[in-house]
């Protein structure tokens, strides 16, 4: 198990509160009970339906991976199990999802048992950057739209090293900055984007990699998809637009609070640091040598 709500920092509360309050919004406005996935979706021909496209970045993700019914996958902050069962299904890995969020893990567990997935599937809440598993207890790391919440990025990749068997590689769907020290105004944006979905900060690429190439990774690459996820953001600014004037409403007159609010408005500057080239998002795979000193 992992820590209780007395032993969580105060962003692990954060984080927890953040999912608590808006998984309704996101059950009505974008999970669909097929694939329950709360990241965005991969768009191929431009034509894909909003499930499908949300399917395509598991497929994606898993090509990158190179993920056979042979590897052991922990899906790190894995939501309510909608990649990890996926790989159950689709591909036959066994997979081992965490997520910090109890009611998270309820849902993950009642959906493998309904797909008859739960010999391949289990659900733990778990922090991923300090988890009580073995060493080298998987083959893939898996974290999607999850390694932004992390206090320290390096303690995501430590933690993944640690429990990866030599051979084994971590990929990684994340937000990207374009660079550091940006001008006060993009600054701004940026904060405001993270701290309304409980995101400490984004790293900058030579970041990330740095992290990795110093704790051991090789093979280290990455791919910048944004084009492929631009209709997937812009879905979500379209929601959140359209309902503005209902949400400030809603939260003036105290029915909706501030944490579900801070959401939707987040979700509108997420968008405008897009336009603004303030970050970009990417997939990115890195291997743990098979012979490490």
């Amino acid at each position: 198990m992992g820590p209780s709500l007395d032993h969580m920092t105060e962003l692990q509360k954060s984080i927890v509160s953040y999912y608590d309050n808006t998984w309704l919004e996101y059950r009505v406005l974008w999970i669909n009970n097929k694939d329950r996935a709360l990241h965005f979706g991969y768009y191929e021909t431009f034509k894909e339906s909003h499930s499908a496209a949300l399917e395509k970045l598991n497929l994606v993700m898993a090509h990158k991976a190179a993920i056979t019914a042979d590897d052991l996958v922990l899906d790190a902050g894995c939501g309510q199990g909608g990649s990890a069962l996926w790989l159950a299904k689709h591909i036959g890995a066994s997979v081992t999802g965490i997520t910090l969020v109890p009611h998270q893990m309820a849902v993950a567990v009642r959906e493998a048992k309904k797909r008859a997935l739960d010999d391949k599937a289990i659900f733990l809440v778990n922090d991923y950057c300090a988890t009580q598993f073995p060493d080298q207890s998987f083959s893939v790391i898996w974290a999607c739209e999850s390694l932004c919440h992390a206090p320290s990025k390096n303690s995501f990749y430590t933690e993944a090293f640690r429990l990866l068997k030599p051979g084994g590689r971590i990929v990684v769907a994340e937000y990207i900055r374009h660079q550091r020290n940006l001008i006060p105004e993009d600054e701004a944006i940026l904060n405001h984007w993270c701290s309304g979905w409980s995101m400490p900060d984004l790293d900058t690429w030579s970041e990330h990699r740095d992290h990795m190439n110093t704790i051991g990774f090789v093979d280290v690459n990455a791919s910048d998809i944004t084009d492929h996820i631009a209709p997937s953001l812009h879905r979500l600014f379209k929601i959140s637009k359209s309902l503005l004037y209902l949400g400030k409403f809603l939260n003036f007159t105290k029915i909706r609070n501030n944490v579900k609010h801070n959401n939707q408005l987040a979700s509108l500057s997420q968008y405008e640091a897009l336009t603004k080239k303030l970050w970009y998002y990417c997939i990115y795979t890195a291997t743990k040598p098979i012979a490490h000193s």
